[in-house]
């Protein structure tokens, strides 16, 4: 990928369908989603489709599903095949494996192989939806792993669109995406970035003191209109912070244009634009050198 051509990397979009029609969630909750975010374009972009509109853009995508099989029956989209079509677009496209924690050296083994041989750059995990807590010693060999394979684990934190709405939110827990329990991954797995996805409301401050704390956790943006930003997000990125958080969307729930859009009106300070649009995901992902 050639990072000087493109204008941003947007570090979080779904794909949310295969090329044989499969969906990544189940419909009511996929429907749920939908009405939460009350977006307008196609909720289940492939990735071909993610790849055309990336380009027409000038943007590269981070691109993934998540694994959440066991949690809620629903069979996950195969990262191998995302993996395998997203090569056929790496001038725009990033992909991202996920693999379901609860199957254990399954996972493990999986994580491996998503890798070594199918080229993907990092993970996704929705601790909520995939029903487990990251701080549980349970699921050690697998941040190990990461650790080792030198990759970024990119987890969903705070607020759930998914579910919203829905008696007892079908039965997905906030708890689980406590930013403040990736706090104890990031400490016993020093060699493994951590990125906090979305602002964590209702922990923005957790996610922002551990962001400062340690060396190796970073936040994307995504998931929020900039508009909507608590304050203090605002001040940590564009002060502090500017070196460690990165542009995400949650494409298709939110366009990186109208993010960019938004973005622009929040008054950080131009010299920092580059780093949070492009700089810093080249850096964590590896694409680049570090930004100023």
């Amino acid at each position: 990928m050639d990072v000087a051509a493109i204008r941003a990397i947007d570090v979080h979009v779904h794909v949310e369908a295969d090329d044989h029609g499969h969906l990544s969630l189940d419909e009511e909750l996929m429907e749920a989603s939908a009405a939460y975010f009350k977006g307008s374009e196609s909720r289940t972009p492939t990735v071909d489709d993610l790849a055309a509109r990336y380009r027409a853009a000038g943007m590269a995508a981070v691109v993934f599903t998540v694994d959440a099989t066991t949690a809620t029956g629903h069979p996950a989209l195969r990262s191998e095949e995302v993996a395998e079509r997203a090569a056929d677009h790496a001038d725009v496209l990033i992909p991202f494996g996920s693999v379901d924690p609860h199957q254990g050296e399954v996972a493990v083994r999986r994580a491996r192989a998503l890798v070594e041989r199918h080229g993907v750059r990092g993970f996704k995990f929705h601790p909520s939806l995939q029903a487990f807590s990251p701080d549980d010693p349970t699921y050690a060999p697998l941040w190990r792993a990461l650790e080792e394979l030198g990759v970024p684990a990119l987890f969903h934190t705070g607020q759930n669109g998914i579910g919203a709405g829905l008696p007892g939110g079908r039965g997905i827990k906030l708890r689980y995406s406590n930013p403040l329990l990736l706090d104890d991954v990031a400490a016993d797995f020093p060699g493994l970035t951590v990125i906090l996805a979305h602002p964590s409301v209702p922990w923005q401050a957790e996610a922002i003191s551990m962001a400062t704390h340690k060396a190796n956790v970073f936040i994307d943006l995504s998931g929020w209109r900039p508009k909507y930003f608590p304050p203090e997000l605002v001040r940590a990125a564009g002060g502090m912070l500017h070196h460690k958080v990165l542009f995400g969307s949650d494409y298709p729930l939110i366009t990186p244009e109208r993010w960019l859009d938004d973005f622009a009106e929040l008054g950080i300070r131009e010299e920092h634009h580059e780093g949070i649009l492009k700089g810093n995901a080249a850096r964590v992902l590896g694409l680049g050198p570090p930004s100023e």
